[in-house]
């Protein structure tokens, strides 16, 4: 029984016979034959079966589309320029949730500077803005004070590559020179920050964590990096990632987690959750293609905000997979993540992902939910996993908070297969890297890692590729009617949500909900596309019902 056309069929065997003349279309193997035996052995891969006729009709066919798979090799794409496809999560005749541009955060009157200058560490960005506005710290002092702390606590943590002293202190005394001259920008106005090394900054190297590229320079400022320096923002460390974005070794070794240096802080934003988590800078930028803004937060215990695909910009940034890679703040609290959201969001004509929609925002006034309806998954809440106690009481303080709790179902689809997306597109994204054997120099070499995953997805079709995509349109379709009637849903951090939402391109905020053998663990709230304002605000009022954010790491080395 044949499973595909032979029209269909044609690259995907091409694919599988590449490999099978030897490796990678080397010139011995473009010189080789292709003949109906090689289709025969390729296609058992596929699980195709084709006669020897059939077999035969494909020949001339495979050999041109061989020639044409070498000549687009030879162009030698960076991996800067993106597919002339763009993923769009929207439904059909979406309405977005906000209708009007709004944001508001909360005061912080009579704040004073304290007497112990560490307990600045764990200050809120609303809270040292505040600081600055009156002039009690200038950004200088901050600026400083933070490097110091990299300084001291990295060696034992690992979570920086590069500290930017010299571009800190330079664009610290331009703030503070604004601010005296009466030109205040916000609340971002002299706070430092730091920026996950997968983001390109013109004065210093752009690593990506990876061997290959530990002393590669990209000669652009990335532009959610120009977004934050607009709104007087300091850039003090560019931080680890785990390489090209798995997990959190990179080329120096691995980021620990500073509630146990036994532990590693997850990834792959694992230098930028560590950071914050360890009070060593107020906010840094992550990104998540599948769970590495969440993850490194719940093992940290820092909050996080994972945008909407095509709220961010990415110019400037690793890709991994043009259609599933978001950046986002990751932070202390649920407000600084608005915070920050606020100012790096936003159309730019240099990522033509991007989708303009409204940003609403107002701090919440006490900590009522009345009137919100909050969704549940039964299914993923009933299942037993570590941290269903701390669920338990977050589904019970949002009901003693007001709120009507809903319970619907995830769209039933083989998420874990459709993951194949990631494993096509980040194949193409270092294609260069297998080629040229670079992969091999890589840290991790394990069948988990990624020089083996770049290596496979050479034998992913097109036809695959094309049909999981397919299958993101049907869950887009029918988790937005799943989510009709409802303004936010929960879920367990880790579950079949995390795939789903990275699939769709929903956003998501994971925060502290507890703690678990001495360790935080966290929660998610997952917000209709593009209703970032709703879902922090929903978010921020749980997170003020509850002191798990005022949580923080002894460190004592």
């Amino acid at each position: 029984m044949k499973l595909i056309t032979r029209r269909n069929s044609i690259i995907a065997l091409l694919c599988l016979i590449s490999f099978t003349l030897g490796g990678f279309i080397t010139q011995k193997a473009e010189e080789e034959k292709i003949t109906i035996l090689l289709v025969k052995q390729a296609q058992k891969i596929m699980g195709l079966d084709f006669t020897d006729i059939e077999a035969d009709s494909m020949l001339t066919d495979l050999d041109g589309q061989r020639k044409s798979m070498v000549a687009i090799r030879k162009l030698n794409i960076p991996n800067s320029v993106s597919p002339a496809l763009n993923f769009n999560p929207l439904p059909v005749a979406y309405q977005f949730p906000d209708q009007t541009n709004y944001f508001k955060a909360s005061t912080q009157a009579n704040l004073k500077l304290p007497a112990l200058k560490d307990e600045l560490a764990f200050f809120t960005v609303s809270q040292l803005a505040e600081l600055i506005r009156t002039k009690q710290i200038s950004s200088v002092e901050l600026t400083r004070f933070f490097i110091e702390r990299i300084k001291k606590f990295d060696s034992r943590l690992q979570f920086a590559i590069t500290i930017t002293e010299e571009r800190a202190l330079r664009n610290a005394k331009k703030a503070d020179a604004e601010i005296a001259a009466g030109k205040y920008k916000g609340l971002l106005h002299g706070i430092p920050f730091g920026a996950k090394d997968l983001l390109a900054v013109k004065e210093y190297k752009t690593t990506w964590g990876s061997v290959p590229y530990k002393d590669q320079i990209i000669d652009v400022d990335a532009t959610v990096i120009t977004k934050l320096e607009n709104a007087g923002a300091i850039l003090i460390a560019k931080m680890t990632l785990g390489e090209l974005a798995m997990g959190d070794v990179w080329f120096g070794g691995k980021t620990k987690n500073p509630w146990d240096l036994k532990r590693g802080s997850s990834g792959s934003s694992a230098g930028s959750a560590s950071a914050v988590a360890a009070g060593c800078m107020p906010f840094a930028i992550g990104s998540e293609t599948l769970g590495s803004i969440v993850s490194p937060s719940s093992e940290c215990g820092t909050t996080g905000l994972r945008p909407s695909f095509g709220r961010i910009s990415k110019y400037g940034a690793m890709a991994l997979s043009w259609s599933m890679d978001k950046l986002g703040p990751i932070t202390r609290s649920v407000e600084d993540c608005a915070i920050v959201f606020n100012a790096i969001q936003g159309t730019d004509d240099k990522d033509l992902s991007l989708i303009s929609a409204p940003f609403n925002y107002s701090s919440p006034i006490g900590s009522s939910l009345k009137g919100f309806r909050i969704g549940y998954i039964p299914s993923e809440f009933n299942r037993k996993y570590a941290n269903s106690a701390n669920d338990s009481l977050s589904f019970k303080k949002l009901k003693e908070m007001g709120a009507e709790m809903v319970p619907i179902e995830l769209p039933v689809l083989p998420y874990r297969d459709l993951i194949i997306v990631l494993a096509a597109e980040s194949g193409a994204a270092f294609e260069e890297l297998t080629l040229s054997n670079r992969d091999d120099l890589m840290v991790k070499q394990d069948k988990n890692a990624w020089p083996s995953g770049f290596r496979s997805a050479h034998f992913i079709p097109a036809i695959t590729y094309i049909q999981a995509n397919r299958a993101r349109t049907i869950l887009i379709e029918q988790l937005n009617k799943t989510m009709k009637g409802i303004d936010v849903f929960i879920a367990p951090a880790f579950g079949q949500n995390l795939l789903a939402t990275n699939l769709s391109g929903h956003p998501c905020v994971v925060l502290p909900n507890g703690f678990r053998n001495g360790l935080p663990a966290s929660i998610t709230f997952t917000g209709q596309l593009f209703g970032e304002g709703k879902l922090l605000k929903i978010a921020q009022a749980y997170q003020k019902a509850t002191d798990f954010d005022q949580k923080h790491p002894v460190l004592n080395f």
